[in-house]
């Protein structure tokens, strides 16, 4: 799978961890009663065993180093022992509690499917869709046998490009097509006007992770960029192509030129730089080198329902068109062909798979070695645009307990009341912004495990010997999906995640915190787990979601998911200093020679973590009704809080994937989320005793207290 295919939009959707969907759409304003004192819930008390699934009471001990000081590294000292001993399993650029639980996740939608393929479904229903399109995935000899044939009428197309106006056709026609093209579009809720659909042009079409790895001349991206062209010389010459190594220079030449005009990484995700709202008319004056009408008739969207639209990176805009205009149409034709045979390598012969897996793993991410076939068909049959609700569904019924649904949605309206807490307690908000900001977090709407109201598929045909077709059914399906809400309200009791997905995430259009049924498990999420546990973990989620409706981009946005600016110019001005100096902290964090964390580019995240474990503290304080927590096993309460928070993050990475993470993942490395959090935390100091000698150690005034 291709890493950054595009960099199309500003994203309103905020993440847990780092894959996630693009930006959906669900409902806001639900009434909370957050200032109240929250009541108990149905977590095992402090004291003995409990009959956590790790180990006595939720955390498992074994796992630290002992020999390494908790103020000098917190990640070392609770996860180093793990560390030392576990190796990154061969299909795996990373390998932590998340990865643990996806793992689990696939193989319980795994043996879902394979109970679906043993009852022989009927044909026509959910069940036979998924079984057969499970099994032509799993059908090598035929894929191997047709090789590329199935992408041969695309390919034709493409070669049959003669004219400017032809290549518009195909570059409106890309995501139809499942190829890239440097602009393209996609279709959201209005940032203004949250109820109404909008379609947002922007640009992308690179095939590296970052424009860093095209424009920085260092050693390693200089021999990635030799890699590449090696890579689609491969590629080429599967498709019988002539001139193959010439044809795939062009292609790098190409997304070069494309890499030098996409924004850096941390402007891509200002939110107010990214809304630039437009008419269809003024598209086309400001624009008018290139032929929209064209564009988007191929596109198959009707212009006549663009009353307004927005263009998310205004000034890369006309340096891309010049390139669609002048760039000769043999090498455009070479990049479109490209993207097609590696865009759908997945689903034609193992050899092709195969080259497309050794350059955008093994190359780019360190991995030796590909993950099994059935894991590869469980993905993609599993996908949110594929039939991953429908599996969902047979997952809830099957895996979810009710009663955990209730136990979070509990959790929830703790944390709320945390946050309304420090709201009100903070010293740097004067009273209009806090008025404000508490009528945000009193509409939270909160969603929990799976959707009320589930997405109908019926209308995707699969059938069990075109892997190909199948494919192209089901993208088409969400394509034409896609396009046809133009005009429409907007949808929402939609979800941005299947039920099954081990993640969680904020959404700034409809002020919505989700959290899917596949996170709800130990290490986050565990009924029988100590009530510090149970905070640090799945608490402190709750309260990273929460953030993101007060980082530096969520706060942009209103109680109704409206993009506007709801802050005193004091109050604004004494967040920015606070979020300036979280940002200077992790700009400091090297965890590869010479590669830093990029502190502006993750500072969503980090304000994330920093003010979501703080809420969960203040919340699991809460929760102890004014009584101290048991030790156990020599760990007081706070202690145990601490160290449930690092081993959700217990995380290995390959070098080549972290450095791939720091270009393009704005999400920081698991030990900063561990170290880099902590030692802003006042409880933590007192916890483990962490004084002035200790490397973690910031001073008072150093630390960062937002939420």
């Amino acid at each position: 799978m291709k890493l950054s295919r595009q960099l199309l939009n500003c994203c309103s959707v905020a993440l847990l961890a780092a894959c996630g969907p693009a930006e959906q759409s669900n409902q806001a304003g639900m009434e909370s009663s957050a200032r109240e004192t929250p009541t108990g819930i149905n977590m095992a008390a402090a004291g003995g065993e409990t009959g956590a699934v790790l180990g006595d009471w939720g955390v498992e001990l074994e796992s630290r180093d002992l020999q390494t000081r908790p103020g000098d590294d917190f990640f070392q000292y609770a996860n180093g022992s793990w560390a030392e001993n576990f190796e990154i399993p061969p299909d795996k650029s990373r390998y932590g509690a998340f990865d643990g639980l996806s793992d689990r996740s696939d193989e319980r939608i795994h043996s879902i499917v394979e109970d679906l393929v043993d009852s022989e479904p009927s044909g026509g229903s959910l069940e036979q869709k998924i079984a057969d399109y499970y099994l032509s995935f799993m059908d090598t000899d035929r894929l191997n046998e047709l090789g590329i044939d199935p992408l041969r009428p695309a390919l034709t197309e493409v070669a049959a490009i003669a004219s400017r106006a032809d290549l518009i056709d195909v570059l409106g026609r890309a995501r139809l097509l499942a190829s890239s093209s440097p602009i393209g579009f996609s279709i959201g809720p209005d940032r203004v006007d949250p109820d109404r659909n909008q379609l947002r042009v922007g640009v992308g079409g690179i095939s590296l992770p970052d424009r860093d790895y095209y424009l920085l001349d260092t050693e390693r991206f200089m021999e990635i960029r030799n890699e590449f062209v090696h890579h689609v010389t491969a590629m080429f010459e599967f498709a019988g192509f002539a001139d193959s190594a010439a044809r795939a220079q062009s292609v790098l030449e190409i997304e070069s030129q494309i890499a030098e005009h996409l924004w850096p990484r941390a402007q891509r995700r200002d939110r107010d730089l990214t809304y630039n709202p437009m008419t269809y008319a003024a598209l086309k004056a400001t624009y008018g080198e290139l032929d929209w009408d064209r564009f988007f008739q191929a596109a198959g969207v009707n212009v006549t329902r663009l009353e307004e639209l927005n263009v998310s990176f205004p000034s890369a805009m006309p340096p891309i068109i010049k390139m669609i205009n002048e760039v000769p149409l043999e090498d455009w034709k070479s990049y479109l062909s490209y993207q097609l045979i590696s865009n759908h390598a997945g689903i034609l012969s193992e050899a092709i798979d195969n080259e497309n897996f050794r350059f955008y793993a093994t190359v780019l991410r360190g991995i030796p070695e590909q993950q099994e076939r059935w894991e590869r068909a469980v993905s993609r049959v599993g996908a949110l645009n594929s039939l991953g609700e429908a599996l969902g569904r047979v997952y809830v019924e099957r895996y979810f307990p009710e009663s955990a649904k209730q136990q979070m949605e509990q959790l929830v309206e703790n944390l709320r009341t945390a946050l309304a807490q420090s709201i009100n307690e903070n010293g740097w908000m004067d009273e209009e912004t806090r008025q404000e900001a508490l009528l945000k977090l009193d509409s939270f709407r909160p969603k929990i495990a799976y959707p009320d109201v589930w997405k109908d598929l019926g209308s995707i045909q699969i059938t069990r010997n075109d892997l190909f077709g199948n494919a192209r059914n089901v993208r088409e399906f969400f394509y034409w999906d896609d396009v046809n809400r133009l005009g429409q309200p907007t949808d929402r009791e939609e979800w941005g995640m299947t039920p099954q997905t081990v993640n969680a995430y904020y959404n700034s259009s409809f002020n919505e915190i989700v959290f899917p049924a596949g996170i709800l498990q130990p290490p986050f999420f565990d009924p029988a787990a100590d009530l510090a546990v149970n905070y640090g973990g799945i608490g402190a989620v709750i309260g990273h979601e929460m953030g993101h409706g007060f980082d530096d981009q969520g706060s942009k946005s209103d109680y109704r998911g409206i993009q506007r600016d709801w802050w005193t110019e004091d109050a604004r001005a004494a967040f920015d200093a606070r979020t300036a100096m979280l940002a200077d902290q992790y700009n400091q964090f090297e965890p590869v020679p010479g590669n830093f964390v990029d502190g502006q580019f993750t500072l969503g995240e980090n304000i994330g973590d920093v003010g979501g474990l703080s809420m969960a503290y203040r919340a699991y304080r809460i929760a102890l009704n004014g009584e101290e927590a048991p030790v156990i096993d020599g760990l007081t309460g706070d202690q145990r809080f601490y160290l449930s928070w690092a081993q959700v993050w217990q995380a290995k990475i390959r070098e080549d994937a972290l450095i791939s993470q720091l270009k393009s993942d704005p999400h920081s490395p698991a030990v900063y989320r561990v170290n880099g959090v902590v030692r802003n935390q006042d409880a933590w100091y007192e916890a483990f005793g962490v004084d002035p000698g200790d490397s973690l150690y910031l001073a008072p005034e150093e630390r960062v207290r937002i939420w």
